[in-house]
């Protein structure tokens, strides 16, 4: 499933370049996630933690650069784990992209996600809200983060979220679905272009 954000940052280009240079930088702004090992370069060993009322979810994994373009502004992460308890594997493909806008630089985020196993059960559109809820955790504590650079702070004063916010996840989680149902029986039905 690919879940896109993007974020504005009134900063110049280089200076949100030389953030995402920093993979310890970004692993602080995704809630949940702790970098606990620097394998080789630009190989990180971690866990991520979510937990969201029925959801409690804990991998161990890995995450690499799997490529980056300092002409393009582009950077990908390749992430993959599986669930302490066994219930399941995850593997993400995160892509960032930095584009000049007239205020500074836009960032725009692409996660690819992949579940298996038992952690799949609870149902592609429940998956794609909690991670729809990740990403803009992750884009606001990304700006924050930034903006604590720009201004000569430590970034690690800002803090990033230790776990993901259970309240908002449920919050968004119960407005989609809320919405789905509505539509499923008082809209008139529309069906998905297929591929």
């Amino acid at each position: 499933m690919l879940i896109s954000q993007s974020i504005d940052v009134d900063q110049q280009i280089d200076a949100v370049w030389k953030f995402f240079d920093d993979v310890p930088q970004i692993a602080a702004c995704i809630p949940g996630a702790d970098l606990t090992q620097e394998i080789a370069k630009d190989h990180y060993a971690g866990d991520v933690n979510i937990s969201a009322g029925p959801v409690k979810l804990e991998f161990a994994g890995e995450a690499k650069v799997e490529s980056r373009d300092n002409a393009k502004k582009t950077i990908i992460l390749n992430a993959s784990g599986a669930d302490k308890k066994g219930r399941g594997e995850a593997q993400a493909v995160l892509t960032a992209s930095l584009v000049t806008i007239a205020t500074g630089t836009r960032v725009n985020i692409g996660l690819d996600l992949t579940i298996s196993g038992a952690a799949a059960q609870f149902g592609r559109s429940l998956i794609a809200d909690i991670t729809g809820v990740l990403v803009n955790q992750t884009a606001v504590t990304m700006a924050l983060r930034m903006d604590a650079i720009a201004k000569g702070l430590d970034p690690n004063t800002v803090g990033g979220p230790k776990s993901a916010s259970a309240l908002a996840i449920a919050g968004t989680v119960f407005k989609k679905a809320a919405s789905r149902i509505f539509a499923r029986f008082f809209l008139p039905y529309q069906p998905v272009p297929r591929r």
